[in-house]
């Protein structure tokens, strides 16, 4: 929304100029055709490791993959600007007859279609499309399901997923839009309750979520799933950075932790814990498994991209290689 149009369609034509370059993975990743392709690749290579756990959604590692993204966009594409964030709690907070009039999802200078305001035509019967394809609970208020057909990202295919694979595996960017999913779990209250999180432990369960049906999605899993419904590339929580509203979504999340962090700064810069492996406590959904608490000396790992790194290195936004901070 602060953007000026200028600005909007600098950021995207980045992003397209992303996805015209050639990959440097490709040896690795046999899907990624395209630079842009390389950070999907990326993610779908360590998604295993980064989600359900402490070391995972809404900053850590994360926020050292916007870092190195936005740090390439500008050297490979001349970019001058920064990844944007997309605050879905003003979206929300204006009802959900109003989400799909978003500034975000304008045809010409955001991410959606002149007829369809980036949505994908509804498709009601999905029981046709691979398992894999699929989320594993039933999302109300889903509206779309096919390919996008307008807007700057209608003919994009998406080379590898969905899901856990970086095979050649092209197809089109389908979005499956829930606008009662995205007032009720990104909603201004919503965020409010998030913020007002004691520890880092209790902050990392708040956005990602009580449990895995609906009822306890928040932040995390309502920007993913609000966009992409049962069967939209951002649901796919490996393939998901093919849909480019990723990173805006992940932006978000990762303005909240600093806005968070910075209530009690700086206190909260080695405010640090959780578990260190997929679906331990309190994400132990599936069984109860042994974990260790992550400390700032935890790795956080980006094969072929930016080497190892400590979660010590991206506590602070304002220091050490990251140097940036939110409007």
């Amino acid at each position: 929304r602060r953007l000026s149009n200028k600005e909007k369609l600098a950021f995207i034509s980045a992003l397209k100029c992303m996805q015209a370059k050639p990959a440097k993975t490709g040896s690795r990743y046999p899907g990624a055709k395209s630079r842009y392709d390389d950070y999907q690749a990326l993610h779908i290579s360590q998604t295993d490791y980064i989600h359900f756990d402490a070391i995972h959604p809404f900053g850590k590692w994360h926020r050292q993959m916007l870092h190195i993204f936005e740090d390439d966009i500008r050297r490979t594409c001349g970019y001058t600007g920064t990844i944007p964030y997309w605050d879905w709690s003003l979206d929300s907070s204006s009802g959900e007859a109003n989400v799909l009039n978003s500034p975000i999802f304008d045809y010409v200078y955001g991410f959606g279609g002149k007829f369809d305001r980036g949505n994908g035509p509804y498709i009601a019967n999905i029981s046709s499309f691979p398992d894999e394809w699929k989320t594993i609970v039933d999302i109300p208020g889903r509206q779309g399901g096919g390919c996008i057909t307008n807007g700057p990202f209608k003919d994009r295919q998406i080379p590898m997923g969905p899901a856990n694979h970086t095979d050649y595996t092209p197809h089109c960017l389908r979005r499956d839009i829930s606008p009662w999913l995205i007032t009720q779990t990104t909603n201004s209250s919503l965020l409010n309750w998030v913020l007002q999180a004691t520890s880092h432990w209790d902050l990392d369960h708040r956005i990602e979520g009580l449990s895995l049906d609906v009822a306890g999605m928040t932040l995390h899993a309502g920007g993913h799933l609000g966009v992409g419904g049962m069967i939209g590339e951002m649901a796919n929580m490996y393939s998901s950075p093919g849909d480019p509203l990723f990173y805006l979504h992940h932006a978000m999340l990762d303005k909240v932790w600093d806005t968070w962090q910075r209530k009690k700064w700086p206190a909260r810069k080695t405010d640090i814990g959780g578990p260190d492996t997929m679906w331990a406590y309190p994400y132990n959904y599936f069984g109860d498994i042994p974990y260790k608490n992550v400390t700032l000396n935890t790795p956080l790992n980006y094969p072929l991209m930016g080497g190892t790194i400590k979660i010590d290195d991206v506590m602070d936004i304002r220091g050490g290689d990251l140097c940036y901070t939110y409007a």
